[in-house]
């Protein structure tokens, strides 16, 4: 059984050397620069939108 998403996640990434923030809420996803609040931002309503029905994910890529 899943664990349900009911407060916010925050994880830390990398990206070409620059640190990252990544929040995971029941609201969607924020990306924002380590250290700053501001960044891009998704709900999960848009990030579905982006999706066609039936149409199956692009593959990961798994390059660290």
């Amino acid at each position: 059984m899943a664990t349900r998403l009911d407060k916010t996640l925050k994880r830390e990434i990398e990206i070409d050397g620059q640190a990252y923030m990544v929040a995971l809420s029941p609201e969607g996803v924020k990306l924002t620069q380590k250290g700053f609040r501001k960044g891009p931002e998704l709900t999960w309503k848009q990030i579905l939108a982006t999706a066609e029905p039936g149409e199956p994910s692009p593959e990961p890529d798994r390059t660290y």
